[in-house]
């Protein structure tokens, strides 16, 4: 696909609305929609790549309450011509129908490959990719097993939803110092992944979210690795104007200073 000229592709990811209250969660769904009506004006796509919601679970004639400005927005979005795509992520992988009926977003519930302007992009939540997390792998299958899905629908809203409510904050709770940590070119487990497919395959840009630390990784044949972070702490995004790739923050719109993240001050391992 080429884009018209003076269009952008936008990025964002892991906002993880409903946490870890209301109070807070509302003030970044407002900071968000404020950076959706500031791209409105150039944007010919965007990609939300997983963790929109800490939790969501669509039962068949309920969804979770809340998050009527974000969905407004991005419905407008939609019918401005805007195509929109939605990463299900670890927080919000039971997204069904309801958004793409709603919202005309397409669904992604695996990584994807893209060509734009001649670059080729590779996308995805991240979330069960690379070596190790043997467990979340497991747990992952379990949650996307049809069966299961059916049973947890048959619990009550009331008690499903604030059942799972408390384990998406619980998990999130016990993974928020690793997530802050970055672990080295050699450990990322999400450039480890990336390393192993630009060595067999041309990709430009691998962007991934997941991680919520921002990250940029030279990697084989002038491929990149980009984490895009998160809107819980560095409230970052990415934008491609046809030409290249930048990771920026809002609401300044700079380019992302990675030596914040990826210095040797901040790496553990």
């Amino acid at each position: 696909m080429q884009l018209p000229a003076g269009k952008k592709i936008y990025f964002a990811s892991d906002l993880h609305l409903g946490a870890p209250n209301r109070e807070k969660s509302l003030k970044r769904e407002k900071l968000f929609v404020q950076w959706l009506d500031e791209i409105k004006a150039d944007a010919a796509i965007l990609y939300l790549v997983g963790d929109v919601f800490d939790f969501w679970f669509e039962y068949k004639k309920a969804v979770p309450r809340g998050y009527v400005r974000l969905l407004g927005k991005l419905a407008e979005l939609s019918d401005a011509g805007i195509a929109l795509h939605i990463f299900t992520g670890n927080h919000d992988m039971w997204i069904f129908d309801y958004l793409p009926e709603e919202l005309g977003a397409r669904i992604h519930r695996e990584p994807i490959r893209k060509t734009y302007n001649g670059k080729n992009f590779y996308i995805g939540h991240g979330d069960g990719l690379g070596p190790g997390d043997h467990g979340y792998k497991f747990i992952k299958k379990v949650f996307q097993n049809p069966f299961c899905r059916w049973a947890f629908a048959r619990l009550h809203p009331n008690f499903g939803i604030g059942l799972a409510d408390f384990f998406s904050k619980t998990s999130r709770a016990k993974t928020g110092e690793s997530d802050a940590t970055y672990l080295g070119e050699e450990k990322e487990w999400l450039a480890i992944y990336a390393r192993e497919i630009a060595q067999t395959e041309e990709v430009d840009y691998f962007l991934f979210g997941h991680r919520h630390l921002p990250l940029k990784i030279p990697l084989e044949k002038k491929a990149v690795y980009y984490n895009l972070g998160d809107w819980l702490t560095y409230y970052t995004y990415g934008a491609f104007d046809g030409t290249a790739f930048q990771l920026k923050t809002f609401p300044d719109h700079r380019p992302f200073d990675f030596k914040k993240t990826q210095s040797p001050a901040v790496h553990k391992s």
